[in-house]
């Protein structure tokens, strides 16, 4: 079976199995010998993101933990299915901080970065990934593989004369600065600063591991500029 037929398989495999969207893309970097990259994108429910307002709800820790827990569910489905092909896979689970050097707010690799170079969207000045089609209402899951992938060209940023979700931090973890694939991630987000707000501030709810307050902000600029197309 020729590489594009794997790839389109693939794709065909995760939407029917519930994935809103499906990229690939090829990486500079090696994670467990591979370099080629799956993204997939789970759309969080826009009613439940509504409902924030200074504070995370309830119903959306819970949401967002039951989305995550079907990432990593389809991510194991997808792996499977992949060496059922004859190929082999590391997965990138929806969420899990890894902290061997140090640093408590980043994965094995960077979800985002893999759906960005996959022409799904772009990452704004809050950090989150900005879905083409459904904003930043999205949880992301990453596969590397050895099946060859293209390299598509990614999607400019879209926050240009923007900077609500700036003003809404209520823990001012957001520096205002675009984003900038040559340099770290704290050039426009402090992760320590955010976590830390949580944490102090949202313990009663999800233990302070949520907070969604840019997220709904970005939100609610996103579909005001769809319905103004």
């Amino acid at each position: 079976m020729v590489e594009n037929e794997k790839i389109e398989r693939i794709r065909q495999f995760l939407l029917e199995k519930g994935a809103w969207d499906v990229g690939f893309t090829k990486t500079d970097d090696d994670v467990g010998g591979f370099n080629n990259a799956i993204s997939i994108v789970i759309k969080l429910s826009d009613s439940v993101i509504s409902e924030i307002d200074e504070s995370p709800t309830f119903t959306y820790f819970t949401h967002y933990r039951g989305v995550n827990a079907f990432i990593d569910s389809l991510i194991l489905q997808t792996g499977m299915f992949i060496e059922k092909m004859g190929n082999n896979y590391i997965p990138i689970p929806a969420s899990q901080s890894i902290n061997s050097k140090g640093n408590n707010y980043e994965g094995r690799y960077s979800h985002k970065k893999v759906a960005r170079l996959s022409g799904l969207g772009s990452i704004g000045k809050n950090a989150l990934f900005i879905h083409k089609d459904f904003g930043p209402c999205v949880r992301l899951g990453t596969i590397f593989c050895d099946i060859e992938m293209p390299a598509p060209s990614p999607i400019d940023d879209i926050c240009v004369g923007c900077d609500k979700c700036v003003k809404a931090c209520p823990a001012m973890a957001i520096t205002g600065e675009s984003f900038d694939e040559t340099r770290d991630r704290s050039h426009i987000f402090d992760a320590k600063s955010c976590s830390d707000y949580m944490k102090n501030n949202f313990m009663h709810i999800g233990r302070g591991a949520v907070c969604g307050i840019c997220i709904k902000t970005c939100n609610d600029v996103f579909k005001a500029r769809k319905r103004n197309v």
